[in-house]
């Protein structure tokens, strides 16, 4: 049997029983190891080498700010703040709904955090006010998944470290096509209240904006010290992180004290624990991803794909559709583990910059969590709305084809995602 296909085989079998991620990549490389007769210390040491990583100590911070944010009032501050800029545009819990994820993703960069967070006050909210609940539900899943896109991401931190690529500047090129999804969201969250007749909220006054905006401004600080941070060059993204964490925490249980501080160990622990998932995945990833490259995996599906085409267009068009593929069935941080060498070689084949690939895989990526069967968002956000999944997947399908159709539009317009590095770092362009 080829050896890459008992790899790959082997791994699909095993998600198709609901083998855990970071088992099935080690059972499924532990068997071509055996049967091509490798020495098994491989497993070990490509294992320990993946996680060996100083960069890597950034995600766990920030799933820890995420527990914290959620923990105390932060959450509510800043949907307060949504809620006097934008709730008496038409739809106006929609528009609230896109808005404070779009917030939420320049703290925490988790997506699954902002639809539990989120979507636990505004789904609720928004079926009681008469809207759609699988709109509802499909809205709040959607948005959520900015947290992978708008920096800080925890992918675009693990896709820097392993394709050793600028983190800096991929957080800079996450930002406008970020911002242009969330606002693509918005104009259909307007037009959807139109057609639907879904109320807006008055508008609470210029003094109320100010309120709202001078109790959110202590949180809304966070995005300062990770992005200014990097960007600067005085922190690295870890370093970043831990200062995001300390400014919560003093904030949560000094300032605001609406968390008693005997708490804190459990939530220490919980993300503690939370972590360990996906530190074994990147476990795994790493001698999967090692055998994926000495089985020459890369090199097979870079020729396939020139075969079919050499236009740069089109090899990226058919990277998109590799990508919306596996990302039904893998989370982004596992897609982008196991596969980084196919995407970046494609990405070199068609001549596209480094940090443009890292965020377009990314940006298509992030489709997968809210398109089943993984679609942990969309999950999410159908159990707190009680809404059927298939009731759901129907409604998300529009927002899908925006996020889709502004990936592709970046390859046309590459300053969509390259401007702000490019006047940042312009040393390495």
């Amino acid at each position: 049997m080829n050896p890459l296909v008992l790899l790959l085989g082997g791994f699909f079998v095993l998600v198709a029983f609901r083998v855990n991620i970071g088992f099935s990549l080690i059972l499924s490389s532990v068997a071509v190891i055996l049967w091509e007769d490798l020495p098994l210390t491989s497993v070990i040491n490509q294992m320990y080498s993946n996680i060996d990583s100083f960069t890597l100590l950034a995600v766990p911070f920030f799933m820890f700010l995420g527990r914290i944010l959620n923990a105390g009032s932060i959450t509510g501050r800043l949907l307060d703040v949504a809620n006097a800029s934008v709730g008496h545009v038409r739809g106006g819990l929609g528009q609230v709904n896109v808005f404070v994820s779009m917030v939420f993703a320049s703290l925490s960069g988790s997506a699954a955090a902002d639809t539990a967070s989120v979507g636990s006050i505004l789904i609720p909210a928004m079926k009681k006010a008469g809207y759609s609940p699988a709109f509802s539900v499909a809205l709040t899943a959607a948005s959520s998944t900015l947290g992978v896109i708008i920096p800080p991401s925890i992918i675009l931190i693990v896709y820097g470290a392993f394709g050793n690529v600028s983190i800096g500047a991929l957080f800079l090129g996450g930002i406008v096509p970020g911002v242009t999804i969330g606002l693509a969201m918005m104009a259909y969250a307007y037009v959807m209240a139109v057609r639907e007749g879904y109320p807006s909220n008055p508008f609470p006054g210029v003094r109320a904006l100010g309120r709202s905006l001078l109790r959110g401004s202590a949180a809304m600080l966070i995005p300062v010290f990770v992005l200014g941070g990097v960007i600067a060059g005085f922190f690295t993204p870890t370093e970043a992180a831990i200062s995001a964490v300390a400014w919560a925490l003093i904030l949560t249980f000094l300032v605001y004290r609406d968390v008693p501080l005997r708490d804190l160990p459990g939530h220490l622990t919980r993300a503690t624990l939370e972590f360990s998932v996906p530190l074994f995945t990147v476990a795994g990833a790493g001698i999967f991803g090692w055998l994926i490259a000495f089985l020459g995996a890369a090199d097979i599906v870079v020729g396939f794909i020139t075969s079919q085409t050499n236009d740069p267009v089109g090899i990226m068009l058919l990277l998109i559709g590799f990508l919306l593929l596996i990302g039904t069935v893998l989370n982004p941080i596992s897609a982008v583990l196991i596969f980084l060498p196919i995407i970046q070689g494609l990405g070199d084949t068609a001549g596209m910059n480094p940090v443009h690939m890292g965020v377009l895989a990314t940006i298509v990526l992030s489709v997968g969590l809210i398109t089943p069967p993984y679609g942990i968002c969309l999950l999410i956000a159908a159990q707190i709305g009680d809404v059927p999944l298939g009731k759901a997947m129907l409604a998300v399908i529009p927002i899908v084809l925006l996020t889709v159709m502004i990936a592709i539009l970046s390859i046309f317009v590459p300053d969509i995602v390259l401007g702000l590095p490019k006047l940042a770092f312009p040393n390495i362009f």
